[in-house]
């Protein structure tokens, strides 16, 4: 069993994993070239070279509200996967960029009550590569492969939990953030 994490950007995360959450293969796919739609289609044609029938997907959804020069590349490239799942008759579990990071743990927010200051930018990005780092053990240098592996290991987990009484026991206690996440994509998907 494969379980797959794409993290949409203009360097897409890529991450599979297998049923142990053993890394199978990890990429940041940027593409042919600086010019759109070429880069952004040969990101899409690169990005369904490594996904096979079978595997359970995940992608990390839109920010919305988000901005900056990257967003409409990033709303473009994510219809575009989706798109090219469809064609393959793939589905796919929506990931929301916030549960992605409290699955791990990561707030947004640093400091003791009363002097809290928001994570912003690079600060926030750190703070979640070393919650990965410290939940799985897993670190990559790039924060996109990083965020696809977190979403990798939510499609796993969502997997377990929708086929529980498939597997042997498992008793794995997760913690109560990982629990609300996974019981938010599972409404979501009812």
């Amino acid at each position: 069993m494969r379980f797959v994490g794409i993290d949409p950007s203009t360097k897409t995360g890529f991450v599979v994993i297998d049923e142990h959450g053993q890394v199978l293969r990890e990429k940041e796919i940027t593409g042919i070239g600086a010019v759109d739609p070429k880069r952004m289609r040969t990101m899409i044609v690169d990005l369904m070279a490594h996904i096979q029938k079978g595997d359970v997907i995940a992608i990390e959804g839109y920010a919305f509200g988000a901005k900056g020069q990257g967003i409409k590349f990033q709303y473009g490239l994510g219809e575009g996967i989706r798109m090219a799942l469809d064609a393959r008759k793939l589905s796919y579990i929506e990931i929301a960029p916030n549960a992605l990071k409290k699955y791990v743990g990561v707030t947004g927010w640093t400091g003791e009550a009363g002097s809290k200051k928001k994570l912003a930018g690079k600060e926030k990005k750190k703070a979640v590569m070393d919650a990965v780092y410290s939940h799985y053990g897993y670190r990559h240098r790039s924060d996109n492969v990083t965020d696809a592996f977190v979403i990798a290991q939510i499609a796993k987990d969502t997997w377990e939990l929708v086929n529980e009484d498939l597997l042997p026991s498992n008793d794995r206690i997760m913690p109560e953030y990982q629990n609300e996440v996974l019981n938010t994509i599972l409404k979501g998907a009812i």
